[in-house]
Order: structure tokens, then sequence, then C-alpha cells
């Protein structure tokens, strides 16, 4: 099954300088036994070239979702896009990814850079098939994926980042492979970023085309617990510690009420650590066998703005800081693939007012919209309420 590994996606995109929307587009499905990426390019910028792009990856991945071959995708495409009344032609480049529940892979490239494929951190170099359809030169490549793999697909914006500024000749494909060497990152996020964060400084913040990059990693499964507030009867602690503790992966207790639980249940002490002191965060503590205890709710609602940050944002984030946010932030994007949030329905009326339904609690929608910003980062996020 493909849900033995997790497919580690990212996908980042800067427009063309001075233009609006975006003239590639990224589409991904996955399932349980296969994941299909299409990154279509739309000839020239703007407009136009975002109506080819979308028309383009949304017609590829529905057929080939459903079955039709390579040949009849492509015949579909050529006979659909409109046609550019100044160039008398409908185009648009594409690059596609499937991956199967085996780890197989297939490649078709129409005019896009290369794929680059990493292997322990080293290019690796796959033979190609060249195959005529509807006219078009496309090359075909199969192969088998292993864990720690890395696969990167491009539009041309990336190849051609700095040309007429910083680089004669652009970027050019093997500098971004010697880049791409030399990155060493658990995440596909964080490559994706580190790419296109160069591009836009080689392109001096004024990209001269749509630049955009779709990072593939596969990884195992790494699990992240995440604890908040107690359950709502007071004689479930026990249980809810209990299987709490007993699950796979990293653990985290947010809130200071469920850490005194967490700590009377397990018999070990709390303590307060006093080495960083940031005076705009709350203090973080310790607790054996609890990779991170926080404060609830400011620390929460911290994290939730740095995740909308991060999402609106091409930028890399960074997490070299000691403090709670900066920690939990870490634990979730760069050492998760898996998080599961435990989350009490006991109401704190230092947050909230008693009377109020649950549903509208301020910690509740905090983590609602915590798990909304990390599922839009390609993780599998569950919720499970404690009563």
């Amino acid at each position: 099954m493909l849900s033995e590994y997790y497919m580690d996606v990212a996908h980042h995109s800067l427009n063309k300088y001075g233009e609006e929307l975006c003239g590639d587009k990224v589409e991904i499905i996955k399932s349980d036994n296969r994941m299909i990426i299409v990154l279509a390019d739309g000839l020239g910028s703007g407009v136009k070239a975002n109506i080819l792009a979308t028309l383009t990856s949304k017609i590829m991945i529905t057929m080939l979702e459903q079955g039709a071959d390579i040949k009849e995708t492509i015949d579909t495409i050529t006979h659909t896009l409109p046609i550019c009344n100044v160039r008398k032609i409908g185009y648009s480049t594409f690059t596609i990814l499937e991956i199967d529940q085996d780890l197989n892979a297939r490649i078709i490239e129409f005019d896009n850079p290369p794929v680059f494929i990493l292997r322990n951190h080293k290019i690796l170099t796959i033979d190609k098939i060249k195959l005529l359809s509807a006219d078009k030169q496309v090359w075909i490549s199969e192969f088998k994926l292993e864990v720690d793999d890395e696969i990167t697909l491009c539009s041309d914006g990336v190849i051609h980042a700095g040309v007429g500024r910083l680089l004669n000749h652009g970027w050019e494909w093997q500098h971004v492979a010697e880049f791409l060497e030399l990155q060493s990152t658990p995440s596909a996020e964080k490559l994706n970023r580190r790419l296109i964060e160069t591009c836009k400084k080689l392109y001096d913040d004024r990209p001269g085309d749509d630049t955009t990059a779709v990072t593939v990693k596969v990884r195992n499964p790494q699990w992240l617990q995440v604890l908040t507030g107690p359950p709502e009867l007071k004689i479930k602690d026990h249980e809810t510690v209990s299987k709490f503790m007993s699950q796979t992966g990293k653990k985290i207790v947010c809130g200071g009420t469920a850490a005194n639980i967490v700590s009377r249940e397990l018999n070990r002490e709390i303590i307060t650590e006093i080495e960083y002191i940031d005076p705009l965060i709350p203090p973080t503590a310790k607790i054996k066998g609890i990779d991170l205890v926080t404060e609830g709710v400011l620390t929460l609602k911290m994290v939730l703005g740095k995740l909308k940050q991060i999402n609106l944002n091409a930028d890399e984030p960074i997490f070299n800081k000691k403090d709670g946010v900066s920690r939990l932030l870490k634990l979730l994007l760069e050492e998760s693939t898996h998080i599961h949030f435990w989350v009490g329905r006991a109401i704190n009326p230092a947050h909230q007012n008693p009377d109020f339904p649950k549903e509208l609690s301020i910690k509740t929608n905090i983590i609602k919209d915590i798990v909304n910003e990390l599922t839009h980062m390609g993780k599998l996020v569950t919720l499970e309420y404690t009563d």
C-alpha cells in the first residue's frame, strides 16, 4: 500500500514580475495506491498562460486518474487548448509524475526542464524512451523509488533564474542539480522553499518568468501525538493519558492543566525550563517521556499565526530558536508526517465563557485552524476529542 510510505509533496511558485496570475499550474491526486502529479506551464504569461496551464493540468490528471493512456491524453489536450490569436498556437508544456503502491515511478516529460531525481544526495540518471504523440515529442522514463529518494519537477523559470541579471545564461539545469545535491533536509517543504527562494534571489525579486517547482520525497511515516486540554470528565484522565502514552511517535503536551494531569497520572515531575526566556512567548517545561511541554492557548495561537504566514510566503521558515513556538513548529513541520491531536473538551474558564457551547471554544477553533493549515501543507492530520 502507498500508505506504508509517506509521499512528502511540496510546491511553490513565483509569478512573473508584474503579473497577478501564475502561468504555471500544479495538480495533485493522492489515493491509497497511487499518486499523480501534473505540472503544466502555459505559453506566455498572465491570464492566457494561466488558462492554458489550468486546462492542461486538469484534463491530464482527470484522464490519467480514469485510466486513459498518455497518447489519448495528449491528443485530447492538443484538440482542446484554445488557440492564441497572436501566435496561432495553443501550447502548454508539462511534466507528469506517477507513483504506485510499490514505489514504481513513471515520468512523462514534454518541453519542461528534465526532472531532477536524487538518491543519497546524488543525481540519479534514468533511461528515457521517446514517444511521438499528436506531433509532440514526449519522453517517458520508468524506475523504482527507494525511501529518502527526492524528485523535483520544475518549469523553465527555475533554470532561467538570474538570466540577464545576476547570471548571463540563467541558473542552468546542471547548476540547479548541484544545488539540490548540496541540500540536506528531512522534508520536501523545506527543500522546495530553499529552491524557490534561491530563484527569487537570483531574479533580484523581479522574476522574469513564472517559476514553479514541485518536490516529492519518499519517507517512512513519522508520527507526532499532541495532547491539549483535559477531558471533560475527570474520571477519563487516567484512560486518556494511558492511551496517549501508548501511541507511536513523539509526544507533545500543550497547556498547564494537561501537563499537570500527565504529570500526576505518570507520577513524573514537571520541571519548568528557564534557560531560554522570551518575554513574548510562554515558557516551556519538561516531563520525562514527553518531547515537549508548552503553555496552551497563547502558544497555539502563535503557532497558528506562524503557519498562516508560512503558507502565504515562499521564503524558507527558520526554526533555530529554543522557545516553545519554534520548537513546536519544528516538530510539526520538519520532524513529522502524520500528526494526531488529542483535544480535551473541558472548558477553561480563563479562556472561555463556561456558558458557551463547547463548539465555540477558543482552543478548539485554534486547533481546527492549525489542522487546516497543516493539511494544506500536505501533512496527514487527525483529530480526536477526549470527553
